[in-house]
C-alpha cells in the first residue's frame, strides 16, 4: 500500500493566474447561492434566479475562454475571448437581471418546480468540470482535450473539492432534518475523499468503505430511535443508490489500475451524484418543512411574505370617553351594643 499522500493539485508556476480565477469563481458561486436561497423558506424570485444563472453561466464561458488559450495556437485571439468574457461578467448579468424584472415581474417559482434547481445544479457542475479539465490540460501543456485529459479533469481536486465546497456551504444553511442532513454530509465527504480513489485506489477505497459503514450505522441508529421523518425517506434511498454507484465505479478503478474508462466512469458517477445533491438541497430551501439550519441567516424583509405582527398588549389605562363606573352604595356598619 502506498504512503498516504495528497493527490496532485495539477498546478505549476504558469497556472497561478488560473488558480486565482478558479478560487474566485468558487467564492462567487457560494456568494450567489447564498443570496438567491431565501432563509425564510419561501420560493425565490424568477428575476433572482435569472441573475444567478447569468452569473454562473458567465463563469462557465470564462473557463471555456481560458481553455481556448491552450487549444488555440494564436494566443492573441484566445486572450481576446478571455477579455470579452470578463466584459460580459461585468455588465451582462446586470442587464439580464433588469430584463428579468420586466419579463417576470418578480414572480416566484412554484415550490414543486424542479426545473430551476436542476438547471442551476447542471450549470454549477459543468463549470467545475471545465475547471478540472483546464488544470489537467494546463499541467500537460497539451493542445487537444483527449480522453486521458478529460479523465484527469473529472477526477482532480479542482473538480471534487470545488463541488464539495459548494455542497458544504449549502449544508450549513439548509433547513433540513437530522437524518437527511447527515445523509448529505456523507455525500459531501465522499466528494472530499474522491481524489484519493483515483490517485491512491487502496487508500481511497478504504476511506470510502469506512465512510459508508459509519453513515449506514448512524442511519440504522436513527431509524431504531424513530428520528427519521416521512419526508426524509427519499434522501435515504438516494444515499443507498449513490453509495452503490460509487462502490461499483471505485472498484473498477482499483481493478483496472486506474484505466482511463474506469476513471471516467468514477468521475462521471461522482459528478452525477453531486449534481443531484445540489439540486436536491436547492429545492429543499423552499419546499418542505422548515427546520433550524446549522448556520442561521437573518431573514429577508420581503413585503410579499410579511412576518405576522404580534398582537398588541391590552391597555390598562382608562379610555378618555369611557363612562365612570358607578360608585357602590355605602354599607352601614353594624352598631355596637348599648
Amino acid at each position: 500500500m502506498p504512503a498516504l499522500g495528497l493527490p496532485s493539485l495539477a498546478v505549476n508556476g504558469g497556472l497561478l493566474a488560473y488558480v486565482i480565477i478558479a478560487l474566485s469563481m468558487i467564492a462567487i458561486t457560494i456568494f450567489v447561492l447564498g443570496k438567491i436561497l431565501p432563509s425564510r423558506g419561501e420560493p425565490p424570485l424568477l428575476s433572482q434566479l435569472t441573475l444567478a444563472l447569468a452569473i454562473l453561466a458567465g463563469g462557465s464561458v470564462l473557463v471555456l475562454a481560458l481553455l481556448f488559450v491552450f487549444l488555440n495556437p494564436d494566443g492573441t485571439a484566445a486572450w481576446t475571448w478571455v477579455l470579452l468574457s470578463f466584459n460580459f461578467m461585468m455588465m451582462g448579468p446586470a442587464g439580464i437581471w433588469f430584463i428579468g424584472l420586466i419579463v417576470f415581474r418578480d414572480r416566484r417559482i412554484s415550490p414543486a418546480d424542479w426545473l430551476w434547481p436542476a438547471t442551476l445544479a447542471v450549470v454549477i457542475s459543468g463549470s467545475e468540470v471545465l475547471m478540472g479539465v483546464l488544470f489537467a490540460l494546463g499541467i500537460q501543456s497539451g493542445t487537444v482535450v483527449t480522453w486521458p485529459v478529460l479523465a484527469a479533469g473529472v477526477s482532480s481536486i479542482w473538480f471534487f473539492w470545488s463541488m464539495a465546497s459548494v455542497m458544504g456551504a449549502l449544508l450549513l444553511w439548509s433547513p433540513i432534518g437530522r437524518a437527511e442532513r447527515w445523509v448529505l454530509v456523507a455525500l459531501t465527504a465522499s466528494a472530499a475523499v474522491g481524489p484519493w480513489v483515483t490517485a491512491y485506489p487502496e487508500i481511497g477505497g478504504i476511506a470510502m468503505s469506512v465512510l459508508m459503514a459509519g453513515v449506514f450505522l448512524a442511519i440504522v441508529r436513527e431509524l431504531a430511535r424513530a428520528r427519521v421523518g416521512p419526508d426524509e425517506g427519499p434522501a435515504l434511498v438516494g444515499l443507498a443508490a449513490a453509495f452503490l454507484l460509487m462502490a461499483i465505479t471505485g472498484a473498477g478503478v482499483a481493478v483496472t489500475h486506474g484505466s482511463t474508462p474506469a476513471v471516467l466512469a468514477f468521475g462521471g458517477g461522482m459528478g452525477l451524484v453531486m449534481t443531484v445533491e445540489i439540486a436536491y438541497l436547492f429545492r429543499r430551501f423552499y419546499h418542505g418543512p422548515l427546520r433550524t439550519p446549522w448556520v442561521v441567516r437573518a431573514p429577508e424583509l420581503d413585503p410579499s411574505y410579511p412576518i405576522p405582527a404580534a398582537a398588541p398588549a391590552p391597555s390598562t389605562e382608562p379610555r378618555p370617553n369611557a363612562p365612570l363606573a358607578p360608585t357602590p352604595p355605602a354599607v352601614p356598619s353594624p352598631r355596637s351594643g348599648p
